[in-house]
């Protein structure tokens, strides 16, 4: 597996999201030993970087990994994330990035995580009720006191991540991005590159879309999130077949998966991306992270960037609100 860096924080490649093994998606927290074998796969792999939150569970994914990774911590460059659990009173699901938050946040992960440092800690969703200079400051005088190693941001806009970097740097930000959201291109990309922020970009593979392997929202349990989103719903599902069955159709051509085309894309946009493809199966992990050995042709990443946006969007309404692009 090669390695690239985000800003001074060498990584693996390509890295795992760990959120569906306890959070999310259709499955999930059903399989605990397959969930830790392929944590296990993905470390034998080469994979470097394995991210999580405190509110994938809420709590109970950080837990599962601290025993995935008993003994094997030192392999690991760990993320974790922070804001969307208000520890004083209003709970999961409600943005607090306040100072005291995260105090209260970080010893909770430091603790269910089973480690001393944390080596990637984002701001989940930007506050708007929290200045971001608040937030870089509190999280950079962990970094002093080295329970976390580097500061990172999760779907914050250009301007955030100028504010938030002049208080302490910003190693990475994290964004959706794949073949059907794109959005990060136009006006995050450009600043993350001008203050050489690296890119780690989740749903990669576009919530499982683009495998190719989704034809309708009843293979999904009741609680799966993607029943309620957009892009999975009514005819924008039909619309989005087209892009998938293309790239299934390249996929074919280029002797790959369609997983592994959409993620090989990904890689092609820079050396400073390092895509976190979820999973909580072991022959998907060895499917993804064997896209780092792919090389597409110039004419077959032109084909790819080609493709026609994905109609719908990208979250529900509520979700929308707590992005900021």
């Amino acid at each position: 597996m090669k390695h690239i860096n985000l800003g001074d924080l060498e990584v693996s490649r390509i890295g795992l999201g760990a959120m569906g093994m306890s959070h999310g998606y259709t499955g999930s927290g059903t399989d605990e030993a397959e969930s830790v074998r392929t944590v296990h796969r993905a470390l034998e792999l080469g994979v470097t970087l394995i991210d999580t939150a405190e509110i994938y569970g809420p709590y109970t994914n950080e837990e599962l990994l601290s025993r995935a990774l008993k003994g094997r911590r030192d392999q690991v460059v760990l993320a974790t994330k922070f804001g969307l659990v208000s520890h004083a009173g209003k709970g999961p699901w409600n943005l607090d990035s306040s100072p005291v938050n995260i105090r209260t946040a970080v010893e909770g992960s430091l603790r269910r995580l089973g480690t001393d440092h944390i080596d990637l800690y984002y701001q989940h969703r930007v506050d708007p009720d929290t200045p971001i200079e608040e937030t870089a400051g509190a999280v950079g005088e962990l970094i002093a006191e080295g329970k976390v190693r580097f500061f990172g941001l999760s779907e914050a806009g250009p301007d955030t991540i100028r504010r938030a970097h002049a208080v302490h740097p910003v190693t990475a930000v994290q964004s959706e991005y794949s073949l059907w959201t794109r959005g990060v291109e136009e006006r995050v990309l450009p600043v993350l590159r001008e203050l050489r922020i690296g890119l780690v970009p989740f749903s990669p593979l576009g919530r499982g879309f683009l495998t190719g392997t989704v034809r309708t929202t009843d293979q999904f349990d009741e609680d799966d999130f993607r029943r309620d989103n957009p892009r999975f719903s009514g005819e924008n599902l039909r619309r989005n077949q087209a892009i998938a069955d293309e790239v299934q159709a390249l996929a074919a051509e280029a002797g790959a998966t369609p997983a592994q085309v959409a993620l090989a894309w990904l890689l092609a946009q820079g050396n400073d991306i390092a895509p976190i493809p979820g999973t909580k199966r072991v022959t998907r992990v060895e499917e993804n992270t064997a896209a780092d050995g792919i090389e597409l042709t110039a004419a077959q990443i032109g084909t790819l960037s080609s493709l026609p946006p994905a109609a719908g969007a990208t979250h529900t309404e509520a979700q929308a609100q707590m992005l900021e692009r």
